[in-house]
């Protein structure tokens, strides 16, 4: 690998550094400052945080190696989640910012369930940081294998004696570590936001260079590759659609992402995160959508073999550009992931430290040591993701499906019956959160996920939504009349 593209990767990492340290110097005092950033973020630094702790490596190489062999057809999963986006900014966004305020300053979603429903509150509590700590881990590990897979494709022989893959995940872990652990939540928000900046230019470069650079229209060479490849519909399904499209359900559960909203500076700042958000996303998903198309002609053009269609960005960014852009283009890459990975390390250690430390073993830990022992469950979670992350045949997609089908089923219909209906009891709250979550594990241990019925797999997250929801609504209505007496 060219000097040139090291040194642009040199110059990201430091200035990622160099973001966690001034973090640290303004807002790691106390539990509120290192967990939420003291509720301060800015409308552009909270929409840029949320969307690019969102868009992880599955943004540069899951979604586009999968357009890359099927087609057009799967730009229904970017679909789904531009729309399901959308909707979490109008319902959750305003109502999470007012309501974990005002019920007992909330600093984590399982704090803020507890305060809706202080008659499940230790349940609540222990049960959401048990599947919250649980599917970030399997997160975290998607993002760790992005990393892998990155450095294993542009640096074989970065380290002598140590395999890439090996010396991806741990310069990646080690990098998101120092300035996370040293700086919390608002060092994860500034480069978040710096992060989302330099991915949106990445993802907007390469389609329009592939497309219009040597050797003419990725059009023209697409046409001869397979029919259909162009089409939204061909070899489309019914189960197909849907198991694409609700992958925008999941935005409702996912903590890394709506723990922004209650970071965001006030409520009357929703509007203008939400515009700049929705806009960043568009880009970044149309872009992402280019990579797989664009990259598929270049390669047909110049009779080329990938032997992993997820890493068409990479072998782009080496093919086409200087390697000083090439280093700039494969810091996009990390930061992606880097980005989601500091957002779901930070809000694992929030729930180890104030929904099992402080509340079973420290009721009155000092706010210093709160802060200690978040940075020590940083850690301890990142090498729990590093162990699952050490197979480097694993699909950065089909982790960060798992996970987010996980989250969106567990989460999402608690998190949008908590927020919009009164008539919710907390048994009602407990019974969503295990039986969504409980029925992803489930479907995907049964490989219903891949094979359903003798047909094609449907995505658990369809199974573990609708039942959570019906599940809230029954156990509500059933225990309603009793909390009522219980109250009096």
């Amino acid at each position: 690998m060219a000097t040139g593209t090291i040194i642009s990767l040199a110059l990201y990492f430091v200035l990622m550094l160099a973001i966690g340290l001034y973090a640290w110097r303004k807002s790691t005092e106390d539990s509120e400052g290192y967990l939420l950033g003291g509720r301060q973020l800015s409308p552009a630094v909270a929409a840029l945080s949320a969307g690019a702790s969102d868009m992880s490596g599955w943004l540069l190489l899951g979604l586009p190696g999968a357009l890359y062999v099927t087609g057009l057809v799967e730009a229904w999963i970017g679909i789904g989640l531009f729309l399901g986006a959308l909707a979490n900014w109008f319902i959750v966004a305003p109502r999470l910012r007012e309501q974990t305020e005002k019920l007992g300053n909330a600093l984590t979603i399982p704090e803020f369930l507890a305060n809706r429903f202080p008659d499940k509150a230790v349940l609540l509590r222990v049960v959401s940081a048990i599947i919250i700590v649980t599917f970030f881990t399997v997160y975290t590990a998607s993002g760790l294998v992005a990393g892998g897979k990155l450095f294993d494709s542009a640096f074989p022989a970065l380290i002598p004696g140590m395999e890439p893959y090996w010396a991806g995940i741990w310069i990646t872990a080690g990098v998101v570590l120092a300035y996370t652990m040293v700086g919390g939540f608002l060092a994860v928000s500034l480069t978040d936001f710096v992060q989302g900046c330099i991915m949106v230019v990445a993802l907007v470069l390469m389609p329009l260079v592939v497309m219009f650079g040597p050797g003419g229209s990725a059009g023209e060479s697409l046409t001869g590759i397979q029919p259909g490849f162009l089409s939204l519909t061909e070899g489309l399904t019914a189960i197909g659609f849907l198991s694409a499209v609700t992958w925008g359900l999941g935005y409702f559960g996912q903590p890394h992402i709506i723990v922004r909203f209650m970071a965001i500076r006030s409520v009357a700042d929703v509007p203008k995160a939400r515009n700049i958000g929705m806009t960043w996303m568009g880009v970044a998903l149309l872009g992402s959508i280019g990579i797989g198309i664009a990259g598929r002609a270049y390669m047909e053009r110049n009779g080329l073999v990938i032997d992993d269609p997820e890493t068409i960005f990479i072998v782009l960014a080496d093919l086409l550009f200087h390697p000083l852009i090439t280093g700039f283009l494969l810091a996009a890459l990390l930061a992606a992931v880097m980005s989601t990975i500091s957002s779901q390390l930070l809000v694992s250690s929030s729930s180890l430290t104030e929904d099992f430390y402080r509340l079973f073993l420290r009721r009155n830990a000092s706010e210093r040591e709160a802060v200690n022992v978040g940075r020590i469950s940083v850690l301890l979670v990142a090498l729990a993701a590093i162990v699952i992350a050490s197979d480097p045949d694993s699909e950065v997609l089909g982790l960060v499906s798992n996970a987010w089908a996980g989250f969106g089923a567990a989460f999402g219909p608690l998190i949008i019956l908590a927020l919009t209906w009164r008539g919710m009891t907390g048994a009602g709250a407990v019974a969503g959160l295990v039986t969504g979550a409980g029925v992803v594990i489930a479907w995907i241990a049964l490989g219903w996920n891949r094979e359903f019925m003798g047909g094609p797999g449907v995505y658990e997250i369809i199974p573990g939504f609708a039942l959570a929801w019906l599940a809230i609504r029954l156990v509500s209505a059933a225990t309603r009349r009793e909390e009522a007496v219980a109250a009096e």
